[in-house]
């Protein structure tokens, strides 16, 4: 092992189990320089140093999260690497293409308090940074500052299960406008079979069972997801409207859609709706006039309220 300078800065020059390091110590103190030799042989000896990993380190911030993520490619589903890459977008926009070699405890702490300034919530705010790990354990970096680094608190809300007043205001609500229906017929599918709203979405109508009256659930997050489940009169009621509403555009054979996406006001059975988050925040808000009895109602009713949600799991 040997310490050298280059333009006043030092740097090591060692080897381990015959594989060869070299780098900059970033430090002019000879001291501190040795010290930092010291660790980074410690580390190459646990494993947490390597040539590959040293070199991943020196890419730009940029580069670096476009290589973790094809890597990651073939290990994901499309909704993850969707969400993976919503979550690098405000990373690659604040350290651009800043050496990953640069990225200190500092940086993470500074970037997480720009977010929290901004509104972001701790929850999206701790997914960034799970990313950014991710990165930096590819570097072989992110062990410098795990001891710092914690996850922000977030505020876990339990919600309670509507009474049956409540959930039949709410069904009246929906039958009041057209355009509110898809979301009426998926919410009495999942008040009615646990479904998870992406259950709910990904059916296919070769899923339902007509003669038994059931629903296989083939697609789900987790492998213990997958189920069949019996339909009860009123969700068996809910699947056969809508299976009517199918055969009029031709939406009915087996692979096409329980819930098919519609844009500009065309059906397209073969691809699933996206999300019924309009729809669903319209029918809140009717629900909340019509329990408050007025045509307005206080922010505060109104609030209280839409967090008496159906059982809709994400």
């Amino acid at each position: 092992m040997s310490l050298y300078k280059r333009n006043k800065i030092w740097h090591t020059d060692f080897s381990v189990d015959g594989q060869r390091f070299r780098q900059s110590l970033e430090t002019r103190d000879w001291r501190e320089a040795q010290s930092k030799e010291k660790e980074l042989i410690a580390q190459a000896s646990e494993g947490k140093l390597t040539p590959k990993g040293h070199e991943f380190s020196r890419l730009g911030f940029s580069e670096a999260a476009e290589r973790y993520l094809t890597d990651k490619l073939p290990r994901l589903a499309q909704r993850s690497i969707q969400t993976e890459r919503e979550h690098l977008k405000p990373l690659r926009a604040y350290f651009g293409n800043a050496n990953l070699a640069r990225i200190s405890s500092d940086t993470i702490r500074a970037y997480i308090g720009e977010r929290a300034k901004g509104g972001i919530a701790n929850k999206t705010i701790n997914l960034e940074i799970g990313v950014l790990r991710g990165i930096l354990k590819r570097a072989k970096r992110w062990h410098l500052f795990a001891d710092d680094s914690k996850q922000l608190p977030v505020r876990h809300e339990i919600g309670r299960a509507l009474s049956p007043e409540e959930k039949l205001r709410l069904q009246r609500a929906a039958t009041k406008k057209a355009e509110w229906e898809k979301a009426r017929l998926a919410m009495t599918l999942a008040l009615n079979t646990t479904m998870r709203a992406c259950e709910v979405k990904g059916l296919c109508w070769r899923e339902i069972n007509f003669l038994e009256h059931t629903v296989a659930v083939r697609h789900s997050k987790t492998d213990a997801g997958r189920r069949v489940i019996p339909l009860n009169a009123e969700a068996w009621e809910a699947v056969m409207e809508l299976y009517h509403r199918a055969q009029q555009v031709g939406g009915a054979e087996p692979d096409h859609c329980v819930f098919p996406a519609c844009e500009n006001g065309k059906v397209d059975p073969t691809r699933p709706q996206k999300s019924w988050r309009s729809a669903w925040r319209s029918l809140r808000k009717a629900a909340a006039f019509s329990i408050c009895g007025f045509t307005t109602c206080g922010t505060m009713q109104l609030r209280n309220w839409q967090n008496r949600r159906p059982a809709i799991r994400q």
